[in-house]
């Protein structure tokens, strides 16, 4: 296993120390993880997050620190995001903190106001109260509501130990209720509670109508890091459906990961999953329950193994800095998908074309 000394020989003990945990299995009574657990706190992608942190628990807009979304409650979710990706939880008190802010916004259904990039921060000086409404104005089709302006926060607040927390329970039961009929999340769901808007090609899913990649994504990531949920019937048919695109985009393999990080900005809204990345969809096949007996999940497991490198890394073409964590992600998700278990495919295989030729009338 040549990566082994590779990547524990990168200059962050966050990485070291994750690479112990989830790779190696060593205990955290283990001398090395204790150490570690102590140089953690100077790893400067965790010191530098920290010190940006608004007195109301909040991330305002940082290029340097890779929060790039210009909404206070995105970018929270985002620094939130990072730090529970590093192993830190709700007993941390910044975390405490901007759970608080986060929380703060959320409405009694359960949801997030539907407050966009543009309006936030106009929004947060004139008001003195949250928003009564999850919807927001879209140019073309009015009031609306996406469902990741409830995925965002819950994905950071799970990840960060609040899955079961009450209010988080809620925003679950509330994401249930914007499924599409075929158990993809949409584009756009109006007032009313219609699916009448169709999703552009690139963010489209195969076999899905109305299913919206970039939302459906978003909330099966925060589905994944609840205890009981990532493994229910929704999640599992939601998966099957962003399985069925098959496209390998070699450029884009590890860009989540290397979001995660702060090496890559997080931008965009609906176009926040614009990129497909594989490596991403293999993780949240272990933590939702598809298995090798998926001959689509046995096609991807045999492509990371074809781009492996020489010596056991996967490099991240853009920003080589993030090449040892994209393996990390990897060789965790290669080592916890399960062989066989409870997971039926009802999708046939689909060809994948993000904006397919008109048939020529004449």
């Amino acid at each position: 296993m040549t990566w082994i000394p590779l990547l524990l020989g990168d200059k962050s003990p966050s990485l070291r120390l994750l690479v112990l945990r989830e790779l190696l299995h060593k205990d955290e009574n283990d001398d090395e993880v204790q150490e570690l657990l102590k140089l953690q706190k100077q790893d400067s992608l965790i010191t530098d997050l920290l010190k940006f942190q608004q007195n109301d628990g909040s991330w305002l807009t940082s290029e340097s620190l890779g929060l790039t979304m210009a909404n206070p409650i995105l970018n929270t979710t985002q620094a939130l995001c990072r730090l529970g990706y590093l192993g830190f939880d709700k007993s941390h008190p910044a975390i405490e903190k901007a759970a608080n802010f986060l929380f703060s916004f959320q409405l009694d259904t359960g949801s997030w106001p539907g407050v966009t990039n543009a309006s936030m921060a106009l929004w947060m000086k004139e008001t003195t109260k949250k928003s009564t409404e999850p919807y927001f104005e879209h140019p073309h089709h009015g009031k609306v509501i996406a469902p990741s302006l409830t995925g965002f926060p819950l994905r950071a607040l799970a990840m960060c130990g609040y899955a079961t927390d009450p209010r988080a329970e809620k925003a679950y039961d509330y994401l249930l209720t914007l499924l599409s009929p075929d158990g993809s999340w949409p584009y756009m769901i109006s007032p009313d509670g219609d699916i009448a808007y169709q999703v552009v090609g690139y963010r489209k899913m195969p076999n899905s109508r109305y299913g919206c990649r970039t939302n459906t994504s978003i909330v099966l990531n925060s589905f994944a890091y609840h205890p009981k949920r990532r493994k229910s019937e929704q999640t599992k048919k939601a998966l099957d459906l962003l399985l069925a695109r098959e496209t390998r985009e070699r450029q884009h393999l590890g860009y989540e990961t290397a979001r995660m990080i702060g090496a890559e900005s997080s931008h965009g809204f609906l176009t926040y999953y614009a990129r497909f990345d594989v490596a991403m969809v293999l993780d949240l096949c272990w933590k939702i329950g598809a298995t090798k007996e998926d001959p689509r999940v046995a096609d991807l497991i045999e492509y990371f193994i074809e781009t492996q490198g020489v010596y056991g890394l996967w490099e991240y073409e853009s920003k080589p800095q993030a090449s040892r964590w994209v393996t990390f992600d990897i060789l965790k998700s290669l080592s916890r998908i399960d062989e066989a278990g409870e997971w039926v495919t009802t999708q046939p295989r689909t060809r994948y074309e993000s904006y397919p030729k008109k048939p020529q009338r004449h």
